[in-house]
């Protein structure tokens, strides 16, 4: 693909996803990497712009459809503004979230289907997918719970209801049965550390890192 990595964190709300990529960086630049964190909705000025439109408002203000282009268009301007750029350069990646999300989220989640989200990001970003991609997994209901705490406004999502939140969760699990050399579970119910430690070991393991 490229002369660095890239690493992606997935799962459902409240996880931890933001935290975690934090410390995964701090850790990696101990090891000696160039590390550049990113996100998504957002992570380049257009698709900043787009993430606005999507994580606030209400519940029902798009369909699935019009999220998963929205999410889509997004990620084209994050891939070529930032993404490719820096990987080109040799550094590591990590972004808080990226297509997994969009076939959990819009696939799983609203009914629109993996396969439909899966052909979107083939037509608009060639099928690029991660070196690694952790998903930090967690009950549903101890998740929306960590969220509802975090404030910001930012919080469309976390208003839908449960049984979307559920078919989320399945949808990352069945994502990581399907792709097992590149997807890995952690088990975001524990302590921040305790995660970190499992985040650090699995990362290490996949590079060969010392």
């Amino acid at each position: 693909m490229t002369n660095g990595k890239f690493i992606t964190l997935e799962g459902g709300e409240g996880g931890g996803k933001s935290t975690q990529a934090n410390r995964l960086a701090s850790f990696l630049e101990r090891l000696g990497k160039r590390v550049l964190l990113t996100r998504e909705p957002g992570g380049s000025p257009g698709a900043e712009d787009i993430r606005q439109l999507l994580v606030s408002g209400e519940p029902g203000r798009w369909d699935a459809m019009a999220e998963a282009l929205l999410h889509t268009a997004a990620r084209r301007d994050h891939l070529r503004r930032t993404v490719l750029p820096a990987l080109e350069t040799g550094q590591w990646v990590i972004s808080d979230r990226f297509v997994d999300s969009t076939v959990a989220y819009q696939g799983y989640g609203h009914g629109l289907g993996a396969g439909r989200v899966q052909d979107m990001h083939k037509l608009a970003n060639d099928g690029l997918m991660p070196d690694l991609t952790l998903i930090l997994d967690l009950p549903v209901e101890e998740g929306l719970k960590r969220a509802n705490h975090r404030g910001g406004g930012e919080d469309r999502y976390e208003r839908m209801r449960i049984d979307f939140h559920e078919r989320l969760r399945q949808g990352f699990l069945e994502i990581a049965s399907k792709d097992q050399e590149r997807c890995r579970i952690v088990d975001a119910s524990k302590n921040m550390d305790d995660v970190a430690a499992q985040i650090q070991q699995i990362v290490a393991g996949k590079f060969e890192l010392a």
